[in-house]
């Protein structure tokens, strides 16, 4: 009985691909694994193994797989139940999991080589001219590739003829289908022992007068080995110039210096001296033990800590806990770049039992982390999203930090899933326990917790008994009808600002909007500069006196006149961060005045360098967009300003006044963390707004309450689930038809009530595609599942149609 694979592929097609398996290979292969496969005409990639089965395809003959690329699985079970999961949750194809979970260089070559298979008997005169034509070039080149197989053969018999010739035994893969990664190899000198022994020594050197350059460099190797005891990096030798590669050859020709290459990490280890962690605040000890107990019950926590109150002090002691039992932690962070403090704890107290995984390491550097990640080299791991995908064996606790960031789901990458969500489900295939820690929790976690779905946890006191920050409300139209006002800031926030300024304190100013101004008006015509990729207005950017489009990254020259009606008469509208830099420069002229945003950030380096002035206390006002509001943790910062508050909560998201709570916690966190006197001074047109009231209060179980209450009101998260429907084309009437095509179909499988749309994304048209969503409203609980099988037919039978298969379209759920 034939054995078939279920093979994954890494393009974006639904489902996995049927391939036999060859006798030879049946008792090897093992799910997990990696093969070469043929696909489509010529080509050949490298899949996954998904399952493997008995059971013979009723419609199609399936094709055979090439060979098998690995000696055991490189992806564990766990990792494979995972994948299916994500593919059926978030509605998105296991080939788009592929692509993203792996490192490129783990995967193949492209081109796939041939040889002639040793000892092999041919007769040439049984075998079909193609078959002939390959044969009889492997003969000439020794090793060939499928590009170089087309001069000569028809693509559409390539594939085919490569099949029989292997079958026959005569031709076979070469092994230089190999992966791209290759380990770092360094260079290293040191004297030739055997030939420059201490008698011979005053010889050596006599016989190098001849040619000072290489005495000088000869002595200069000794003089560092006999300091170091260890060889010297070759590189080293020649980092300032004083010595040529031409003088060392002349050594090692005359055998009185030795060259060899040693392998070596890309990965920097922390080499410091390691030390022990504050001790434990009682209060701290209490939430300790009832983390601990929540996992002896088997389920998961929600830490809600307020800022400074050590939430990173319990991750560490957790982390150290499940450690010494000989399990594998994962610490998920939003950012690594803005969590410099949390990684320099935990590096002095693990050293280099530490593994780091994320965007900013290069190809080779992650396959090294996942190559130690397989073979349980680290037992710590911090990482990003995409570490959830790496090939743990042993893991005993995954630990989400700040769980509310929207970097855990952003929606311009491939496949779509939020990661704090996609963590719970990673850790119980592994039987593992999961912390929630946030100072803001998502309304969604929070309510979980208070369902009982998680257990929670609340740290209200802040590390040392520290007071939390006083919020200040002003009102802004109260100053502006006194004429106390001068741009953004008002006369009791310039007085604030001086006080501290006064007291060589340092000030953050929370302004969460990039560039200069949002729009550059004709004051005669009211025209406007819109982009020409998208159906936005361009933000001026002062800096480089240029436009920008946000979205698309489009640029353009700022104009002098308008091109519309030909004024002079330009003016600027809206208030971006530039702006407040700008003002807060000219309203405090002694002060060091810094801004960070992403603009500002681009420069190597531009982050680090910032960082270092605020620890040095060279920064004496900071400005800055929500880039500000985390990792940055100052004992000498006690004000912090948020001049147009009200940008935050007019937007449109059902989530606004969430973010804005958030954001304006998270940055009011970083206020008096040593002195406990934070201040936290929030200008706004409407103070009796109920967001600022609450957080004016302390009152974060109301506020909670607040958000839930209107969230069940309009039939939002957590309450009902959302599925977004984005579709895509460059032709508007086109891309509509098949909107409303779609909305028809969703609404045969599903009750009315449940479809919202087809409407006009918020920004209609993108990077020149226009796009349609429509919303979908799906009851929580066991109907759930099934309405999305019926949202999935409805795909299927959208599919069908031949005009629509340009139409680009993305799921959203959960979004």
């Amino acid at each position: 009985m034939l054995t078939y694979a279920q093979i994954i592929l890494p393009l974006n097609l639904s489902g996995t691909f049927t391939y036999t398996v060859p006798e030879d290979l049946v008792k090897k292969l093992q799910p997990g694994m990696r093969v070469l496969v043929p696909f489509r005409g010529k080509k050949i990639y490298t899949g996954i193994v998904f399952g493997i089965h008995q059971q013979k395809p009723e419609t199609f003959v399936p094709r055979e797989l090439i060979t098998l690329l690995d000696e055991q699985p490189i992806l564990p079970p766990e990792q494979l139940k995972f994948w299916n999961w994500l593919s059926e949750y978030y509605l998105c194809n296991l080939g788009e999991i592929y692509r993203f979970a792996f490192p490129a260089s783990l995967k193949l070559e492209s081109e796939t080589y041939l040889k002639l298979k040793p000892n092999a008997v041919i007769k040439l005169e049984q075998l079909e001219v193609n078959e002939v034509y390959l044969i009889q070039a492997l003969e000439v080149r020794q090793v060939i590739n499928l590009t170089d197989i087309e001069a000569f053969i028809p693509k559409k018999d390539i594939i085919r003829t490569i099949n029989s010739l292997i079958d026959l035994q005569y031709i076979e893969i070469d092994e230089k289908i190999k992966e791209k990664y290759k380990a770092r190899e360094v260079a290293y000198v040191q004297i030739n022992r055997d030939r420059v022994t201490p008698e011979f020594l005053p010889e050596v050197l006599s016989f190098l007068k001849r040619s000072p350059k290489q005495q000088e460099l000869f002595l200069h190797i000794l003089h560092e080995e006999t300091e170091t005891g260890v060889p010297i990096k070759k590189s080293d030798l020649f980092s300032d110039a004083h010595f040529a590669y031409a003088q060392l050859k002349g050594l090692a020709e005359k055998g009185l210096v030795t060259e060899h290459v040693q392998q070596e990490d890309r990965l920097d280890q922390y080499a410091g001296e390691q030390e022990e962690l504050e001790p434990l605040t009682p209060s701290q000890l209490e939430a300790l033990a009832e983390i601990t107990g929540a996992f002896k019950e088997d389920k998961n926590v929600l830490l809600h800590g307020i800022t400074s109150s050590g939430k990173t002090h319990l991750y560490a002691e957790k982390i150290e806990e499940i450690a010494a039992q000989g399990k594998n932690v994962l610490l998920l962070l939003p950012e690594i770049a803005l969590t410099k403090q949390i990684v320099r704890r935990l590096e002095k107290k693990y050293g280099n039992q530490l593994g780091y995984y994320h965007q900013k390491l290069t190809d080779f550097e992650r396959v090294e982390v996942w190559r130690k990640v397989h073979n349980n080299e680290i037992r710590i791991l911090i990482g990003t999203r995409n570490a959830l995908f790496l090939p743990f064996t042993n893991l005993g606790l995954v630990v989400v930090d700040e769980e509310h960031d929207t970097a855990y789901k952003p929606r311009e990458v491939n496949p779509y899933f939020n990661a704090r969500d996609a963590a719970q489900v990673f850790a119980k295939y592994y039987g593992a326990h999961v912390i929630l820690g946030s100072a803001t929790p998502s309304v969604e976690t929070y309510y979980a917790a208070r369902k009982g779905v998680l257990h929670y946890v609340y740290l209200g006191e802040r590390y040392g008994k520290v007071a939390v920050p006083n919020f200040e409300l002003i009102d802004f139209k109260e100053e502006q009808d006194a004429k106390t006002v001068f741009g953004s800031f008002s006369q009791p926030l310039i007085k604030s600002i001086q006080q501290e300024l006064d007291e060589q304190k340092q000030t953050m100013v929370l302004h969460n909007r990039r560039g200069y101004a949002n729009v550059v008006e004709c004051e005669s015509c009211g025209h406007v500069t819109y982009c020409s990729n998208c159906d936005v207005v361009m933000t001026y950017h002062k800096s480089t006196n240029e436009m920008k489009c946000h979205y698309c990254g489009h640029k353009a020259a700022k104009p002098a006149i308008c091109p519309k009606c030909h004024s002079e008469n330009l003016n600027v509208r809206g208030v971006g961060v530039e702006q407040i830099h700008e003002e807060a420069e000219r309203l405090f002229p002694d002060a060091e005045v810094d801004r960070m945003d992403v603009d500002s950030m681009r420069r190597k380096y531009a982050y680090e360098k910032l960082y270092e002035k605020l620890e040095k206390g060279e920064t004496d006002i900071l400005v800055g967009t929500q880039m500000i509001a985390k990792g940055l943790d100052f004992e000498n910062i006690e004000l912090v300003a948020v001049p147009r508050a009200d940008s935050m909560l007019y937007v449109q998201d059902f989530r606004a006044e969430e973010r804005a709570y958030q954001l304006l916690t998270q940055v009011a966190g970083r206020a008096g963390r040593v002195s406990g006197k934070g201040r936290v001074l929030v200008q706004t047109f409407n103070p009796q707004h109920q967001v600022f009231q609450l957080l004016k209060e302390q009152n974060v179980e109301a506020l909670y309450d607040h958000m839930l209450e209107e969230r069940k009101k309009f039939h939002y998260p957590p309450f009902v689930k959302l599925i977004l429907i984005e579709l895509k084309h460059r032709r508007e009437d086109k891309v509509n038809r098949a909107a409303q095509f779609m909305g028809s179909v969703l609404r045969k499988y599903l009750p009315e009530e449940c479809v919202l749309g087809p409407e006009k994304a918020p920004i209609a048209r993108l990077n020149l595609m226009y796009q349609y969503q429509l919303m979908l409203k799906l009851p929580r609980g066991k109907k759930y599942p099934e309405y999305k099988k019926l949202v999935l037919k409805s795909f299927e039978e959208f599919e069908e149609v031949t005009a629509y298969q340009s139409i680009k379209r993305s799921v959203y759920v959960d979004f």
